[in-house]
């Protein structure tokens, strides 16, 4: 199987209003432990989802945006989003 398609069947796993277990996304999808793993790393760099200890959950369109913002403009920004806490950052003046 391709790893896009992997990814799609993972993805489509996760529940849309709430997480789910690491390993309850195994039995859901019936794939392999660490082809699982391998791909839920690849979602959460593309930014479509955040793992949580052993949960994983999707995150929202405005969630996914913010984070590539972030992700791409970090000297920038006046602010860092770190474990969902938006802290100010401090300028040197």
């Amino acid at each position: 199987m391709r790893e896009e398609d992997l990814d799609w069947a993972v993805y489509h796993r996760i529940p849309e209003t709430e997480g789910i277990t690491v390993e309850d996304l195994v039995a859901a999808t019936g794939f392999e432990p660490g082809a699982v793993t391998a791909s839920l790393e690849r979602l959460e760099h593309h930014l479509l989802i955040r793992r949580s200890g052993k949960t994983v959950r999707l995150l929202s369109i405005q969630e996914s945006l913010i984070e590539c913002q972030c992700r791409h403009t970090r000297e920038d920004l006046p602010f860092v989003i770190e474990n969902g806490v938006i802290r100010a950052t401090r300028r040197e003046e």
